[in-house]
């Protein structure tokens, strides 16, 4: 099991359920549990003096990246663009044609924790 923290409990449950599509219910103590569709659980806790980290803190695995930017987009989610990753106009990493690993697009939930959808 792992976790991580987030400035309002409410937004990232909100996020998770709603945005992603994730199973998020409440785990006690003012936690979120996060199941994870390929297994396992993500314990997420509120902490008001949250900082994000400059990681990314959760990948989720998909079949159809493309598919899965176009759904989030449209859902409102903003894909990150980082310099040196040879992103295309979606905001994807290419990297299975060029032999440079999964094909990956990054964003950001409310509290600014970097996710990201990735495909082998």
């Amino acid at each position: 099991m792992s976790g991580f923290a987030v400035k309002d409990i409410d937004a990232a449950k909100t996020f998770y359920a709603d945005t992603l599509g994730l199973e998020a219910s409440s785990a006690g103590m003012g936690n979120l549990s996060i199941a994870l569709p390929q297994g396992g659980i993500i314990v997420v806790y509120p902490k008001a003096d949250h900082v994000p980290a400059t990681y990314t803190m959760l990948n989720l695995e998909v079949a159809d990246i493309d598919a899965a930017v176009h759904e989030l987009t449209g859902k409102g989610v903003q894909f990150q663009i980082y310099e040196g990753t040879h992103q295309d106009e979606h905001g994807i990493a290419r990297g299975k044609a060029a032999n440079r690993g999964p094909d990956i697009a990054w964003f950001l939930d409310p509290s600014g924790n970097i996710l990201s959808v990735l495909s082998n």
